[in-house]
């Protein structure tokens, strides 16, 4: 009765005939079962190992849906402290080592700050999934659709915070050689990422309904069968989804030249006239195999990022080898340089396009947007130096450009992002809506290892498919390579090698789906999952409403 008269004050209509059908947990009469703290704790750290698995160089992409998964059900019907702290736990087996090349050359303790924010957002996931535990107990087939919403909320926030955000690690990455690639020319990275955790979150239906099964003999095992059933036809739908095997339009030759540098590590600043040395070398070698008939002769030649950092426009000798490289191969070179200004002690990361003849075209100039920071550009430098003395390697802050990297160059416009900036859909999606036919992603991977070489690969496997874009890498060690609009990867050089590939594209014009979808698939997936979240606590404040003065056999403690 004072459940009921409680029940009745709350809102309108009959809450009370709710209550009677919610399952008992809901009301506090029985505790139900949960994974025991201990399992909890292993399967949150197995979920963490299995995405990482799910990633370039392991590339087992199955795996990144069983992480998801095990974290789901690590923090199912935990308190959200206690779903942050397993969450937390992922996170950090997940990150540490994924991100394991960042302290290479700058010492550990970048790696491990940076590994420690990261696993702050899979808190907040393992938080969230737990808040939405009651909404799962109540509508068990709504489990895989809260997990995926949630999962790209998470990693919407933290593509976008703090400082522009980090977006290495998003599910989607992980998918270059699987299935669910093509729902990139749908919904772009979210939508992959989606698909990704609705596989995760049919799985742990799928065990916890097994589970349950197991306890309870009488209970029956059709909604494991069709769980299992449901997580193999995500992918099997994703095989359906449309995409371009190649550009369909005009042929355009390019060659990628990567030079090279003497030694890896952050000394390749020490080593600049080496290493643009390398690049010139590099072409010229080029031009005499075109002379020889040994190579087609190409349009356009890329250099990476940072194949000049010395100022080709303020210094003379630079201008003049990257001149004499132009001039002997016949045809404009895109050279990743480092330019000096605007200001006094500012620099900028661009890609330049250099003319034979002629020289530098300076109406053909991407100025890189999305700096990194504490590596291109250092916020609160006196703060950040009690942290690490490596901050001061960063002598001057790289400015943002404010225009997308579309180039015409003769006969191709191409969309051109720097690094990193792959990572980001607006970035790369500016270049696309602006008319480019070819993406070039330029990139230093000098002081890392093939590991993030690879898994920025990756990415540029899922840019093809979600902008229906001919594509190409180009880094001054490698990994470098082409990718056709299906998200083939062709001539692939080795890491710390000298190359040079030459290879025929077809250029490619018209919109996907995606890139007139823009954000939206995000929006509206992330809109949901706040959806989510408000009506656990609504779903949390009947319940406790509805409990209030009755008794509770089974105790519910903290985790």
């Amino acid at each position: 009765m004072v459940c009921a008269g409680r029940a009745a004050r709350i809102g309108p209509g009959s809450l009370r005939q709710v209550i009677v059908d919610m399952p008992a947990t809901a009301v506090g009469v029985k505790q139900e079962r949960r994974l025991p703290l201990p399992v909890a704790m292993v399967a949150a750290v197995g979920g963490g190992v299995a995405m990482l698995l799910a990633f370039p160089p392991y590339g087992v992409w199955p795996l990144a849906a069983v992480g998801v998964a095990l974290l789901a059900g690590a923090t199912h019907r935990r308190r959200p402290r206690a779903g942050a702290g397993l969450g937390f736990l992922t996170g950090v087996a997940f990150f540490a080592p994924l991100l394991g090349w960042t302290n290479l050359h700058t010492g550990s303790l970048p790696w491990v700050l940076l590994s420690l924010l990261q696993a702050g957002y899979l808190a907040l996931l393992g938080a969230a999934t737990a808040w939405v535990s009651p909404l799962v107990d109540r509508f068990r087939w709504g489990w895989p659709v809260l997990t995926g919403v949630l999962w790209v909320a998470q990693e919407a926030l933290r593509d976008r915070t703090p400082f522009g955000g980090f977006p290495w690690g998003r599910l989607a990455f992980s998918q270059d050689g699987s299935p669910l690639l093509r729902f990139a020319a749908l919904g772009g990275a979210p939508l992959v990422t989606f698909a990704v955790a609705v596989i995760g979150g049919l799985l742990v239906a799928a065990a916890w309904a097994a589970w349950s099964a197991g306890r309870h003999p009488g209970r029956r095992w059709m909604p494991v069968a069709g769980a299992l059933v449901a997580a193999l036809a995500v992918p099997a739908v994703g095989l359906l989804v449309p995409i371009r095997a190649d550009g369909g339009g005009e042929t355009v030759t390019v060659a990628i030249v990567q030079g090279n540098v003497p030694r890896l590590g952050l000394d390749f600043n020490a080593q600049r006239q080496a290493v643009l040395n390398n690049h010139v070398e590099a072409t010229v070698e080029l031009a005499d195999q075109v002379a020889a008939g040994a190579r087609p002769r190409p349009d356009l030649v890329v250099w990476p990022e940072n194949s000049s950092d010395i100022d080709p426009l303020h210094d003379a000798s630079a201008g003049s080898r990257i001149q004499s490289a132009a001039d002997a191969v016949g045809v404009p070179i895109l050279v990743g340089a480092v330019l000096r200004g605007p200001g006094e002690g500012q620099v900028r990361n661009a890609g330049l396009l250099w003319l034979p003849g002629t020289g530098p075209d300076l109406d053909q100039l991407y100025t890189k947007r999305h700096p990194v920071p504490f590596a291109e550009y250092v916020p609160f430098r006196d703060v950040a130096r009690l942290v690490s003395k490596q901050v001061d390697r960063v002598r001057s802050d790289f400015v943002p450009g404010s225009t997308p990297g579309v180039l015409a160059v003769g006969p191709v416009v191409l969309g051109d992002v720097i690094c990193f900036e792959v990572a980001y859909d607006e970035v790369v999606r500016d270049t696309v809506t602006g008319g480019a036919q070819l993406l070039v992603v330029q990139t230093n991977n000098a002081t890392f290892d093939v590991a993030e070489a690879r898994q920025q690969l990756a990415m540029v496997r899922l840019r093809a498919v979600e902008h229906g874009r001919p594509a190409l890498m180009a880094s001054t060690v490698g990994v470098s390579g082409f990718v056709s609009p299906d998200g083939r990867v062709s001539d692939a050089t080795e890491f710390n090698t000298r190359a040079i590939v030459v290879r025929q594209l077809h250029l490619a014009d018209g919109d996907t789906f995606a890139t007139r979808a823009g954000l939206w698939p995000e929006v509206t997936l992330t809109v949901l999952a706040v959806a989510a979240l408000a009506a656990g606590g609504v779903w949390r404040r009947a319940r406790g409403a509805a409990t209030a003065g009755t008794p509770v056999r089974g105790r519910q403690d903290g985790a």
